[in-house]
């Protein structure tokens, strides 16, 4: 409270000193509004970019693949007690997916036929989607292709594929990939493992929630299988993640500078503004100071006019930037209350913290000149 009462008669001062000018503060003002818009807008035009990229391409990098390395003396397949230590090291929320592989003869409809590698899991619906049909739960018989392969042979749920001499009945044709992943869709023949005679894995996907958490797993992955020569090797798309979110990162910088551009031409108006009143209060001024008033109080009025000039245009330019927010959002993601996530309330802060810098900055000058205006020659002009 004390500090509030030592400060009010300066606030007064310039709440009354603001309202003789009403035209000229208020086009001071609005280039705080347009500044603290354009900063805030624009930081959250980068926010809501990067929340689309993610969302069109699915989780990014929130998988892991855990093969056999290539080094001299590892295993050629994973074992049952390799899948169990995964299965220890990954999040509660993860799914872990073992999958075979082989090498066979595939015949299609109307005679075509290849030679191409199929895929065995007993749970493919922990990586993919249908796009026709249903992923039979338990995979037990029948066969799944990818799109792009259904899309090439003319081929639909219910037809028959030959694969090594064996018919099979597709099930289901995927869906097409949503984002990065290790096992693409796209081309795969998909089996029950009944249909291989192996025993272990060629391949363990583990899918984590983020791209963090899937870090995290793959680095536990490496320590614990590799502790003492390298059986198993594990690759994650961390670094592509990481990657995206600096390139996101930097664009929110570049936007929010172009924004700052106005906000220095609003500190100009300022100082101009603060100038102005300077030359045409000389005598005003001059009184305070003849009455008593000490150069730091003057001081003081002067500064409260340019910081409550920055307060109020930053205020009115928080409410339209979150006016803008949501305008955003509704066009670009289809939900304008994406406007409210926390990382918004970051640039909207940021933004109004530099409207109020640039105002208090504005007027150290003119506020300097006032209060060294030497009261005799004051009261002459």
């Amino acid at each position: 409270m004390g500090w509030l009462r030592r400060r009010l008669p300066a606030l007064l001062m310039a709440r009354r000193n603001i309202g003789r000018t009403k035209v000229r503060s208020v086009l001071a003002a609005l280039g705080i509004v347009i500044g603290v818009i354009a900063i805030a807008s624009l930081g959250m035009f980068g926010l809501t970019l990067r929340y689309q990229l993610t969302e069109n391409l699915g989780s990014i990098g929130n998988q892991v693949m855990v093969q056999p390395a290539d080094s001299e003396g590892a295993p050629e397949l994973l074992t049952e007690r390799d899948l169990r230590q995964i299965e220890s090291l990954a999040s509660a929320e993860a799914t872990v997916a073992p999958a075979q592989r082989r090498f066979t003869r595939v015949s299609y409809g109307r005679g075509s036929s290849e030679t191409r590698f199929v895929m065995g899991m007993d749970k493919p619906g922990q990586l993919f989607e249908a796009r026709e049909g249903a992923i039979p739960q338990p995979y037990r018989s029948g066969a799944l292709v990818g799109p792009d392969l259904a899309d090439q042979y003319d081929l639909s749920p219910g037809d028959t594929i030959s694969i090594n001499g064996s018919t099979k009945r597709i099930s289901a044709v995927l869906s097409p990939s949503q984002g990065f992943g290790y096992t693409n869709p796209s081309d795969q023949i998909v089996l029950p493992t009944r249909s291989f005679d192996q025993r272990g894995y060629n391949a363990i996907t583990i899918t984590e929630s983020d791209s963090t958490q899937a870090n995290a797993t793959a680095m536990a992955v490496r320590s614990r299988l590799n502790d003492r020569r390298e059986r198993v090797s594990v690759r994650d798309y961390s670094s592509v993640a990481d990657q995206i979110g600096q390139t996101f990162q930097a664009l929110n910088l570049f936007l929010i500078g172009i924004g700052s551009i106005s906000l220095l031409v609003a500190g100009v108006s300022i100082l101009n503004v603060m100038l102005m009143s300077t030359v045409e209060r000389r005598q005003e001024i001059g009184v305070l100071r003849a009455v008593g008033f000490q150069k730091r109080d003057v001081l003081k009025i002067m500064l409260s006019e340019a910081v409550l000039l920055g307060i109020m245009g930053g205020l009115v330019g928080v409410a339209f930037s979150v006016v803008a927010g949501m305008a955003i959002n509704h066009f670009i993601v289809g939900d304008a209350l994406l406007a409210f996530r926390p990382g918004n309330f970051v640039y909207i802060g940021l933004a109004f913290a530099f409207g109020v810098g640039t105002s208090l900055l504005s007027g150290l000058y003119p506020a300097w000149k006032a209060a060294n205006e030497r009261p005799v020659e004051a009261l002459r002009s």
